[in-house]
Formats: C-alpha cells, structure tokens, sequence
C-alpha cells in the first residue's frame, strides 16, 4: 500500500491541520483525531458561525431549496469533462454545502450548525449532541486517484488506527468499500472509536483530485446510532468532489 498523509505526533488537536502535514504520505504511530469531538484533554476553541432560526418549515424549506437550486444551476452551466454538474441534490431535512473554490460539496442535516474549527476546511456539529458532527479536511498530494493507495480495506484501517482515533481508543473497523461517482473513485468506510467514557460511531468517505486528498468524516454516540445512521449514511452518501 502506498505511504499516507505524515501526522506530526507533536499535536494533540482532535482536529487535523493541513499545514501540519508533510508532503510524504506516511503516518506516525501517533496522531489526532480527524473527526470533530471533544475527547483530547483541551477542548479545541470553536465559534459559532450561523444559528438556524426558529422560522417555519415550509419557509425554511423553500429557501434551502432556492439555495441548492441556485447552486445547481451555477454548476449547471460550467464545462467539466466528465460531468455536467456536481451540485448536491436538495433532500428533506438536508442542507447543501457547495464549495467552489475547493471543489467539493454534501449534505448534512438540518438543524446543524457550521462552526470555527483550526485546520479543518469545514465543520458542522450539533450543539446538543457534540459528537454528532461532519467535518471535512484536505492535504496535497501527487497521487491522482484514492486507488494509488491502496485496497479499502487496508487504507481505511490505517486511517481508523492511525488519524482517525487517538491512540488511547479501541478502534474497529465495520466495513469499507469502493465506489465510482461520474468517474470519480470514493472509498467509503465505517467505523466504532471506543473511549473511556463514550463510544462513537461514525462513517468516512475519501477521495483524491485537484491536487489534493479529501476526508468526510460524520459520526454520532453509540447510543444514538439506530436513530442517526441513516442520516449519516445520506451525508457520506452525498460527498462529491468536483475539477476546480
């Protein structure tokens, strides 16, 4: 299997930070957590950056459907070569984020609010439940397709064991598969962290273009998962990347 993205051991942030990552891909037998919770012994510093507000349903729905059909039809006119457009689809009870200048776009569910976190691109969390979250990192690389790395199976166990959990955690690796999107390979995994107070339950999906190395990862406590998965799965599920 091809090396992965180097993680200074040196840093204890639950979160990754891109400008920390050397340009060879090889892991540390420490790292941090990628995905956003609170089990480091500092909290990271977050700040709210948009509440959702109490207006009605069909309200709020029409103008997340005005947001994603405004997105789509920006999309919808630019030349890609393999695709027309990659916009998420507007669901029920679902939110879009489109980044342009990035290249990559998902849902994440209504409700969740975007928060400040270091060295992470973007971040979504449920203020209630912290450990139900979505956040999405990247890091350069010269690999053009997430198959260079190797088998699912393999990288996703690297990535659990290695980035993905503190050292100090119990890691299992559910399942990991690979999927094509409108050309582009995904590897999607699933995943159980177990800590000394908490387990989390979460899903990633990974993937390679423009130049860089994408990492969705979404994820709730162990006792929430039967209410959440299905949700989570919609928002892995979602995750496009796209030629920028």
């Amino acid at each position: 299997m091809a090396s992965l993205p180097q993680v200074p051991a040196a840093r204890r942030a639950p979160f990754l930070n891109s400008s920390s990552f050397a340009s060879s891909y090889k892991f540390l037998s420490q790292g941090p957590a990628l995905f956003p919770c609170c089990y480091s012994r500092r909290r990271p510093a977050f700040q709210v950056k948009a509440e959702a507000s109490p207006i009605s349903q069909q309200e709020g729905s029409g103008r997340r459907q005005s947001l994603v059909l405004g997105a789509i039809t920006f999309f919808g006119s630019l030349s890609h070569a393999n695709s027309a457009s990659f916009a998420a689809e507007a669901k029920k009870g679902f939110q879009a984020v489109l980044d342009k200048k990035d290249g990559y776009t998902f849902l994440y569910p209504f409700g969740w609010q975007e928060v400040v976190v270091q060295g992470q691109d973007k971040v979504f969390k449920d203020v209630i439940e912290p450990l139900e979250s979505v956040s999405v990192n990247m890091v350069a690389t010269n690999k053009e397709d997430v198959r260079d790395l190797g088998p699912p199976q393999q990288v996703a166990e690297v990535l659990v064991k290695k980035v993905l959990s503190p050292a100090s955690q119990k890691t299992k690796l559910v399942e990991a598969a690979e999927r094509d999107v409108d050309g582009k390979v995904y590897y999607t995994f699933e995943f159980i962290a177990q800590a000394p107070n908490y387990t989390r339950h979460a899903l990633g999906a990974i993937s390679i273009g423009n130049g860089k190395f994408y990492t969705l990862t979404t994820g709730a406590n162990e006792r929430r998962w039967g209410k959440m998965k299905d949700k989570l799965h919609e928002v892995v599920d979602s995750f496009k990347i796209f030629d920028v």
